[in-house]
Formats: C-alpha cells, structure tokens, sequence
C-alpha cells in the first residue's frame, strides 16, 4: 500500500468524522508538544524561580555593586545553559500525532493510517470496492475519538522533587516581599546609590520666627499628610534632612511666579572627584531657606520628583501706633503719653521720636542729642493695644522748650510704624525761686549752644555780684561759685556737659534743698525695678531691688510729710481717702508677687500705675473743703457701697479657693499671694474663713455655709444700702438691682456645695456693682447741676482726686476702674499655667522642638 492522502475520504465514508479527527489532532499536538517542552525548559524555570526568590527576600539588595553583578552575571550564566537542551526540540508530525492518537484510544490495526492509505501496484474494480469496504469499516471505528492527554517525564529527570523545593521558596519569598524589609525584582537591575536614595527618610519642618509665639509644623506627619495648603508666618525658616539616600537630592522653591531658585543643602555631598555625586559623608543632608512669599517646596532625587509641599505665607505687616490722648504735663512735670499700639504679633520696641520746633540758631554747637523715651509695649497675646508711659524729662536741656513729638514702634521684624506728630512745650519743673530760675536760664544756654559759655560767664557774674542781696544762704552762693568755675576751666564737650549736670543740681538746692535727692532716689528705684522687669531679672534682683524702693519711698513721703507740716498744709478733708503706708506696701507686694510669678507685663503695668500715684502725690493739696452736708451724707452712702464691693472681692476669692479644694487641689497656693491676703484677713467679717490645706469634707462644708451666711449678710447690707439712697433722693437703678439677684443666685449656689457657679455669680455682683456705683454718681451730677458746668469740671480734675490719683471721699469711694490690680484668681491661674509649663519641660522624652517652643513661651513678654 502507498500513502496517499485524501481529505475528502473521511467525509465519504463517515458523516461528521473530519471534524472530530481536527479537534483530536489538534489536542494531540498540543499535548505532544508540552510534554516535549516543558521537561527542556524545567532547568530555566528553576533558575527563574530561584533568582526571583532571592530577589523578594531582599538578599540581592543587600548587595554592593560587585557582588551584585557577579550574581547577576551567575544567574544569566545558568540561564545560557539551562536553555541549551532546547536545541533537541521538534514538533510532532502527522503521522506521530495519529499514532499517537491510536495508542491514546486503543485503536488496532492502525485505522487513521488506513484512512489515508491507498492499495500499491495495479488497481482493479474489485480490488478498489474491496478497499473502500475496508477503509468505511475502519471509519467505524473513529466514532468516539478523543485526543491525547500530556505525560511529562519531569520525575525521570528530577528524581530528588528539587522543583518543589524552588516553588515553595517562591511562595514564601513573595509573602516576604509584602513587608517593610521585602525586596523586588527590580533591585538587581539598580545600583546600590539609587536603591537607597528611594529608602531614604525625609523629615520636613516649618518653625515660625520665635515672636510669632506659633509652634513648629511637621510637613510629612500623619496628621498633615492630607493638607494640601500650609499657611504659616512670613520669615518661617523651612528645614528638610534626608538620612540615607544618594546625596543627590536637591531641594528648591518654586514662587509664585514660577521661577525656580535652589536650596543649597547645609553640608555638602562627597563626590568622587569627577563630578560624581555620592552620598552624603555622614549619610544626612539638611536643607534650610526662608520662606517670604506664597510658593511651593520641591524635593527631587535625581530627575525624580520625591515630595512637593505647598505653602500660603502671611505677611508680617508693620506696627501702627497713634495718640489716644493728648500729650500731657503731670503735676510734677513728669511728661504722661497715652497710646496704642496694633500689630501682628506684638510690638517689640517702642519709643519717642524728638525734634525740636524751631531750628536752632545758625552756628549753634548744641551739647546733648535730643531725649530719649521707651514707651511701654501692651501685654502680647492681649486684646487690649493701648499703653501708657510717663517719664520725667525735666533735667534735659530741652525742657520748657517747643518740640515735635513722633511715636515709633517697632516689630521684631524690624519694620517701623510712627504715629502723626504733635506739638507742645516740653514739661519742665516749676521753680519759684527767682534764683533757681536764672540758673536754669543758664544752663538751658550753655546745654543749646557751647558756644553761649562766655556769655553764660558773664551772667553769672552779674547774678554774683551782690550776694547779699541775691542770695539767703552761703550754700546756693558758695554752689554757683563753684559751678562758674568750672565752667571757666571746662575745654571740651565733655566738660562742659558736666557743668550742665551740675548746675541743675545747684538749681534743685537753691529751690527746695534736700527733698529733691530723695525724689531723684525715688525716680531711681523705680526705673531701675523697671528695667529689670523688662529684661527678665532673676528673683534675687527683684527682691533688692524692691527693697530699694520701698527704701526710697519711705525716705521721700517722709520728707514729703516734713514739708506739708512745716507749711502748715498737713491736715486732709476729713471725709477724704487717706493715703496710707498699708495701701502702698500692699501694691509693692503685688508688683513684687507679679514678678516672681513670671507675669512681669501686670508688673510693669502696676510700676506705672504706682508711679502715677506718686506723681499726683507730690502736686497734691490736701487742704480742699467738703462740698456741704448733703455730699458728705452722699460720701458715707458710696463709702459704705465701696466696702461692700471690697467685700464681695474678697468672698469672690475665698470661694474660688475653697472651690480649688474641694476639686482636689487642698487650696494650695504660693506664699506670696497668701502674704498678700493677710493684710486684709481682719477685715472680711462673714465672709469665711481663709481656706488651708488638709480639710476634712466636713471642714469644708463648714467652710461653705459661712460663705453662703456671709453672702446673705453681704446682699441684706445692700439691700439697707439701697433704702437709705432712696431716702436721700436718688433712684434706684438698674445695676444695683441685677447686684442683688447675682448675690441671691451666688448664696444659692454655695448652698448646693457649687463653688465654680458660686464664683461665676459673685463676679457678675461685683461688676454689676461697679456699674451701679457708676449711675449713682451720674445721678449726684445732674442732681448738683454739673452739666452746665462740664468744662469747668474738666479742668479741676486733678483737684478731686486724693494724692494717689484716686476719687475723693466727696465724690465716692474707688471703684477699681482708675486702678487695676490683678486679684488673687487671676495671679493663681497665672501660677497654675505657668507650673505645667514648666512640668512639661522637665519631662526628659519632651522632643526638643517642643521643649524650645515652650522656653519661648516662658520667656514671651
């Protein structure tokens, strides 16, 4: 038989058989053709698995270079070999795949080969019927053909089952790879400088200049990782540290306006001399820049963006400051200046720019530079922007002079903001004596022009030339002698500026002797105290240097005392406020207290309230007449509202103590405030008694129903209070009224063990008090007439306020608006604030960002 095939012999002797054969033929090709090739490229396979394996273990990262490229260069060497058995591949033939088929289906006699086979030598009619019957019942046999399924002959070749060992490394290689420390596929293809500059760490930080008060902002920490928009101060300084990495990171700010400028890192990246940059010698780069506009930070690796970060940046505007009132002379010629001053995050400096009105003479050769006056900054953090300074001026050669007056604050950003100008005479002492007065005359020439000191010789030898008649005593005489000679022999400036100092000191002597030298101790003291206050003095300074001024202002009311009662003057109004020693060693207390609790700004506040007082007190006259029966009546009724309003205080305190105890805090307090408490502790009546650490529960409700009897005692006594003003003629109004029902309200709430609401209502009393006091003062006016004569009243302001600057008994009692002192809840809450800050600090974790941002709050002034 020959083989001849014929396509069209199966569909001849069997309907629907060419269609299986295909199918079947196919599926054993294929068949045939992986078990062939799967055994030839196994050996790759196991070498693919294994290098992915150590790939997603990471121990191809971990690699240097060279190790690595030998690996590399071992794996694509097992690679090369593992392919060579595939050069023996061949693809199955017709006649194998049919063959194939038959064993596969257990055919005898081969049928498929018989399908396209044909008879050999001559063919005859018999012989071509007999083979078509031999070959349709062949067909027959085809009816249910199925294809070969693969046998693959891998366990012939890996008897050991090594191909199981590299599949489970590849399984629990890739569940290695899904951790922190897992490798990839990619890291035997990257050299080591790139792999680490991706695994680098970044840490990014803004820190606001250290007056904004703000805290420092972590770019990439979790809670900001969403912010897509950082506003922060101008000036903030932005730092960037990369740990790790390939030294080739860059960082730059891209501004608004789209030109980019380069950040150049803090130390510099080792290179290898090439041009080539590697890591960082220490394997940390830091970056740092100012930011001062809107733009956005970039950090890039290479070509590669690594992090982008946006930023708003809020301009720092320049202070303004401006008059709240007109620039005035006090009573001892000290010059008082009230202000304000607004600025972003407060003012760091403040001062007096001086200039002279008129130009000085042509040729003049004038010896001092104009004055100098810091003014006192508002409290930062504050709502409150208005200040008020006052400074004695009178010994400059300027005084009595025109001049301009300019106020300059200045922020820590260095920019300046000044004020409209005003004009006026510069303050200068009051001398009556005639004598004093041409002295000042001279010295007010020789100060303006070196020039005069001829001409300032010739005038003291024209005061000079009869003593007897010029003179009441050898001092002020034998003073201007030695002055004049001094200035005869003065050859330079410096010279001359000290016969300028010296005959104000004469002037001083001749107009009111020894009573000036305590005065200028007294200015002494206190500047000193206030500078030190500004300047954030220990405690150990604060103390001597109180000291020192109460030493001074004993010395001076002393002398002051020696004076009135020498001139007869020493008797006050019998109705008036007294000024007492106990009210000023009660202010220095607190002033003192203030300082040691770091609450210097209420301090310097206090300074210049005392020295107001003292201003007042030196231009005082005491020697004023009451205003007839019927205001002194009025006077005992708002006496009488001033101690219930000095009572609710000091209730008002006690049960914030108490309150403080019963949560837990045993009343504790420094001994400073409690110091300042005792003073007064005689005068409380029902008030309660003084809190003290280590009560029982019982002590302290014993405690809290005396508060609560003392505040209903407290609300009857205003009660009386307000029968006996209506008896007098005035109205009741509307704040002691809304008194009445916070002290019912602050009685019920200390009946309930309440303390905090307690402290709430008692507080609404006392303002509503205040405000009381108020209206019934306004009433004494428009029942006196004073509205007709206002500006009168204006201008003899001064003449009804006591030596202290505070009402008269005529007009009423104090009621804490033209003094504030910060009463004892406010100075505990300062401590309480101020101790965690400190805890916080100590704490040895603290990061050092936040111990820094707290020191400055510490020393925020």
């Amino acid at each position: 038989m020959t083989d001849r095939p014929d396509a069209s012999t199966p569909a001849r002797l069997t309907p629907g058989l060419p269609g299986r054969l295909v199918l079947s033929r196919m599926g054993t090709r294929a068949a045939m053709i992986a078990e062939r090739f799967w055994p030839l490229v196994l050996p790759l396979v196991l070498v693919a698995g294994l290098f992915v394996s150590l790939s997603w273990f990471g121990l191809v990262a971990s690699l240097s270079d060279w190790p690595r490229v030998a690996v590399m260069s071992a794996f694509a060497l097992a690679a090369l070999v593992a392919l060579w058995p595939l050069r023996f591949f061949r693809l199955p033939s017709t006649a194998e795949v049919d063959r194939r088929i038959e064993a596969a289906n257990g055919l005898a006699h081969s049928p498929l080969r018989t399908l396209t086979d044909r008879p050999s030598g001559t063919q005859t009619a018999f012989s071509e019927a007999l083979w078509r019957e031999h070959q349709k019942r062949m067909a027959g046999r085809l009816g249910n053909l199925d294809a070969a399924l693969p046998v693959s002959r891998v366990p012939d070749r890996d008897p050991w089952g090594l191909r199981a060992v590299v599949a489970l490394l590849l399984f629990v290689s890739y569940a290695f790879s899904l951790g922190p420390m897992g490798g990839s596929l990619s890291d035997g293809f990257r050299p080591t400088a790139v792999r680490e500059a991706l695994a680098a760490r970044i840490d990014a930080w803004v820190t606001p200049p250290a007056y904004t008060g703000k805290a420092p902002m972590f770019l990439n920490a979790d809670a900001n990782r969403a912010v897509s928009l950082f506003t922060v101060p101008a000036g903030s300084t932005v730092s960037l540290r990369v740990t790790g990495g390939s030294g080739s990171e860059t960082l730059s700010f891209i501004p608004a306006d789209g030109k980019e400028t380069p950040i150049e890192p803090a130390s510099p990246a080792a290179g290898d001399g090439n041009g080539n940059v590697g890591p960082a010698a220490d394997g940390v780069r830091q970056f740092a820049g100012t930011l001062g506009q809107d733009g956005e930070l970039v950090l890039r690796s290479g070509r590669s963006e690594v992090a982008r970060w946006t930023f708003a940046v809020t301009p720092d505007t320049p202070p303004t400051i401006r008059f709240a009132g007109e620039p005035k002379r006090a009573a001892n010629g000290t010059l008082e200046l009230q202000y304000e001053i607004e600025d972003d995050y407060g003012a760091a400096s403040a001062a007096v720019e001086f200039r002279q009105a008129a130009p000085p003479a042509a040729g003049a050769r004038p010896l001092y530079d104009e004055p100098e006056m810091a003014l006192n900054l508002p409290r930062r953090g504050s709502k409150a922007n208005a200040a008020k300074t006052s400074k004695n001026l009178t010994e400059h050669v300027w005084a009595g002079l025109p001049v301009t007056l300019t106020l300059a604050a200045t922020d820590d950003a260095g920019q300046t903001g000044r004020s409209e100008t005003v004009t006026m005479t510069m303050p200068e002492r009051t001398f009556t004596n005639p004598l004093a007065l041409a002295v000042i005359e001279q010295r007010r020439l020789l100060g303006l022009d070196a020039n005069a000191k001829q001409r300032v010789l010739d005038l003291m030898d024209a005061v000079t030339l009869r003593p007897e008649d010029t003179f009441d005593s050898p001092t002020a005489y034998l003073g201007l002698m030695s002055a004049r000679s001094r200035l005869r022999l003065a050859s330079g400036d410096d010279q001359l500026r000290d016969v300028v100092s010296y005959l104000w000191h004469v002037a001083l002597g001749i107009e009111n002797g020894s009573l000036s030298d305590a005065e200028q101790r007294l200015r002494q003291a206190q500047q000193a105290l206030q500078d030190a206050l500004q300047n954030g003095a220990s405690d150990e300074e604060i103390s001597r240097l109180m000291q020192e001024l109460r030493q001074a202002m004993n010395d001076f009311l002393r002398e002051f005392a020696q004076r009135n009662q020498n001139q007869n003057n020493a008797r006050a109004p019998q109705n008036g406020q007294e000024l007492r020693q106990s009210d000023l060693d009660r202010m220095m207390d607190q002033i003192e207290n203030l300082a040691r609790s770091g609450n210097s700004e209420q301090a310097q506040e206090l300074l210049s309230q005392l020295q107001e007082m003292m201003n007042n007190l030196q231009m005082a006259q005491p020697g004023q007449q009451g205003q007839g029966q019927q205001g002194d009546e009025f006077s005992q009724q708002m006496n009488k509202l001033g101690e219930i309003m000095r009572r609710q205080q000091e209730m008002m305190n006690e049960t914030f103590r108490m309150d403080q105890m019963q949560r837990g805090d045993n009343g504790r307090m420094g001994d400073d405030q409690q110091e300042g408490l005792d003073g007064n502790q005689n005068q409380r009546g029902q008030s309660g008694q003084q809190g003290q650490g280590g009560m029982t529960p019982e002590e302290l409700a014993d405690a809290l129903r005396q508060l609560q009897e003392g505040q209903d005692q407290l609300q009857k006594d205003l009660q009386q209070l307000g029968k006996d003003l209506e008896g007098m003629g005035m109205q009741p109004n509307e704040g002691l009224g809304q008194a009445d029902k916070s002290m019912g309200q602050a009685g019920e709430s200390l009946g309930e063990g309440e303390g905090d609401r307690a402290v709430g209502h008692q507080g609404r009393a006392l303002e509503a008090l205040r405000q009381g006091a108020r209206d019934m003062m306004q009433q004494l006016q428009a029942m006196q007439g004073e509205d007709g004569q206002q500006g009168q009243g204006r201008r003899q302001q001064s003449a009804d306020r006591d030596p202290l600057g505070r009402p008269r008994g005529t007009q009423g009692p104090d009621f804490g608006n033209s003094v504030k002192v910060p009463d004892e809840i406010d100075v505990q809450r300062a401590r309480e604030i101020l101790d965690a800050i400190r805890k916080r600090l100590g704490e040895a974790m603290s990061p050092e960002v936040e111990r820094s941002y707290l020191e400055r709050l510490l020393e925020l002034k």
